[in-house]
């Protein structure tokens, strides 16, 4: 099979070359079930699990008996923190847990493949030369999208576009991080949900390399 090419553009919106992908990362192979595994790792991952309640013995209160057991007429009980009554315990509810599973790391570079080659298929990945702006302000960084038609005025596309470069400075992060259709990250970093959760990706040349290089 012949490797796959992309043009690479230009912060104008112009393009300036091709480049061929690397056949050992984008093979066009699409594996669903390490994507859904990864996907699921990753959100299960993040979850704190700090919900809490107490149980009858927790709540404070309630170790007299309130009445006799017999002779009064009314329903037996021992306590008032009875899960039954009001400001009782509660039955069977959450207590602090840890969701954290861990995925094994075949699993994790074969989802990353199959996340890029599933954005690859879509015609959905732009490769820029670099990221660079004259002055790191949001609105000519906003141009750049704008001129790659990744959105328009019209349409901020929330959560729409996520770039992936070799490096970010500070001052660049600072103009990128008001643009709320874009994601960013270091290239070689980039996970499986981070790309999916995103339905455009630019990457630069030298974060495409660096990222080859991570997964070949």
């Amino acid at each position: 099979m012949e490797p796959y090419s992309l043009p690479i553009y230009n912060t104008a919106g112009k393009e300036t070359g091709s480049i061929k992908l690397n056949s050992a990362v984008f093979d066009g192979k699409v594996n669903t079930a390490s994507i859904y595994i990864a996907v699921n790792g990753y959100r299960a991952n993040q979850r704190k699990g700090l919900a809490a309640t107490k149980t009858r013995g927790e709540v404070s209160g309630g170790g007299r008996k309130p009445w006799k057991q017999k002779g009064t007429g009314r329903a037996r009980v021992g306590s008032i923190r009875s899960p039954l009554w009001r400001h009782g315990g509660v039955i069977f509810g959450p207590h602090p847990r840890n969701f954290y599973y861990k995925i094994p790391d075949k699993i994790k570079a074969l989802s990353l493949k199959s996340s890029l080659n599933a954005r690859l298929k879509e015609n959905n990945i732009l490769v820029l030369d670099e990221m660079k702006l004259k002055n790191p302000k949001t609105k000519e960084a906003a141009q750049v999208f704008f001129n790659l038609k990744v959105v328009d005025s019209r349409n901020d596309g929330r959560g729409r576009a996520l770039l992936l470069s070799d490096k970010i400075d500070s001052p660049l992060r600072k103009a990128l991080r008001n643009l709320p259709f874009l994601g960013v990250n270091i290239a070689k970093d980039t996970h499986t949900y981070e790309i999916m959760s995103h339905k455009k990706l630019i990457i630069t040349k030298a974060g495409l390399e660096e990222l080859t290089q991570r997964l070949k």
